[in-house]
């Protein structure tokens, strides 16, 4: 069972290394053993390893940064996603591809269903959604996994940011109006290694796009609140931070985020047997893994 994992030292790629099962012969490969951007290292990468299933992590997650970076974040997020498809759709190679809740405008105000209709508001949510196209496109059996607000042990994300604000300051300001579903790392792991498994047991799988988040869902003023509490209860702080609820408008970024990212999941629990977990706890489990 030879699974290749692309963008295998980001925050998801890295839990899949951790987290894989054993019986999987697991060849992982980050950006500079791996350019996916160039179709033609994809394609001689893919025909010298001979991987029977391909998941890919790789992606470029700097949202702000995007609105300036526009040809980069194509480059990963478009034309990676398409190389990749390309290569593994001749071969009969399958893909599970990482999405995000960012595909959707934000204007909903009950949870997103794989079926409605994307809108992007910024170049990362808009690049994603082209990688996602060029999946369904190319690879007949392919998973596209869309999740959100994702945190984890390693890398750069918001429960880190939010404990190094928590040191220096008494007082923060969080966005309050802002709905979504933090949604860890190791649980994303441990969900595509489980439709891994499954296809290596089944021969295949149901195929198509999914969503896919931890529960329940929150707002960044109360994710912040609640990495506090934790953080004092391990003592990790010494106390928390006032945290004072602000609007989006109070808190300009060069990308405009949705106020309503939440997804409804129940379709990956219904045919892939998926089940979620709550926040919280894999909160709890990433804080034991991490040090201030």
């Amino acid at each position: 069972m030879r699974v290749l994992i692309t963008g295998a030292h980001g925050q998801v790629g890295h839990e899949l290394v951790r987290l894989a099962p054993a019986g999987f012969t697991v060849i992982a490969l980050g950006s500079a053993e791996l350019d996916i951007s160039n179709p033609e290292q994809v394609a001689s990468k893919v025909v010298e390893l001979q991987p029977q299933l391909i998941i890919n992590a790789a992606a470029y997650t700097a949202v702000d940064k995007a609105e300036s970076e526009i040809d980069h974040a194509y480059a990963v997020n478009a034309k990676g996603p398409e190389n990749l498809a390309t290569a593994t759709g001749k071969l009969g190679i399958p893909l599970l591809h990482i999405s995000t809740d960012y595909v959707f405008s934000g204007d909903a105000t009950t949870p997103y269903k794989e079926s409605d209709a994307t809108g992007p508001t910024g170049v990362y949510g808009a690049s994603k959604l082209a990688g996602e196209m060029a999946v369904a496109k190319h690879c007949p059996h392919h998973i596209i996994l869309r999740t959100s607000w994702v945190f984890g042990a390693h890398g750069n994300n918001f429960v880190k940011t939010m404990l190094r604000l928590a040191q220096a300051r008494d007082e923060l300001g969080v966005v309050a109006d802002q709905q979504g579903c933090p949604t860890s790392a190791a649980s994303i792991a441990k969900a595509l290694w489980a439709l891994a498994t499954e296809f290596f047991k089944e021969g295949g799988l149901n195929w198509g796009t999914y969503h896919f988040s931890n529960t329940p869902a929150t707002t960044w003023h109360g994710f912040s609140e609640e990495i506090f509490r934790q953080a004092v209860e391990l003592k990790m702080l010494a106390k928390a931070p006032k945290v004072n609820p602000i609007n989006t408008v109070d808190y300009p970024t060069p990308a405009q985020r949705p106020a309503w990212s939440v997804m409804d999941c129940s379709l990956i629990q219904e045919k892939l047997n998926i089940e979620l977990s709550d926040w919280r706890d894999e909160l709890a489990e990433m804080l034991k893994e991490i040090t201030l």
